[in-house]
């Protein structure tokens, strides 16, 4: 006798047959084969690396305050003509949710604050140009 079963979604012909007192034999008839044809993948060509575009913002000078980690500016203490002293703090940065105080390295009078609050800087941003 034949039957055509289906397991796990594959259905496949078997073919029962008496085998002496009550007893039962199962063959299975190999599946038959498909051929398919394949195609190969498109090969990617290798990228050369490009070197770096410069990029428009600013570069830091002799008297630039540059942002010395990532952050988050929460407040800039000076603004432009302000005059400043060696130490005295310019911004105010949040990183890893602590506040860092960061200072002017150099005196002299604020030419160009670079920055504003909320403003989200990475290492070695010019914040702010002393002159």
């Amino acid at each position: 006798m034949n039957y055509v079963v289906t397991v796990n979604g594959e259905k496949y012909e078997v073919e029962v047959e008496r085998v002496g007192s009550g007893s039962s034999s199962l063959s299975r008839r190999p599946p038959e084969r498909v051929s398919r044809a394949i195609q190969a993948a498109p090969v990617a060509q290798p990228v050369t690396p490009q070197p770096a575009v410069p990029t428009s913002a600013p570069t830091a000078s002799a008297g630039s305050v540059v942002s010395p980690m990532p952050g988050t500016v929460l407040d800039v203490k000076v603004k432009e003509g302000d005059a400043v002293s060696v130490g005295q703090v310019v911004v105010i940065l949040e990183a890893m949710k602590m506040e860092t105080e960061i200072v002017s390295e150099v005196a002299g009078s604020v030419a160009a604050v670079r920055v504003k609050k909320g403003d989200a800087v990475d290492t070695d941003t010019v914040l702010v140009e002393v002159k």
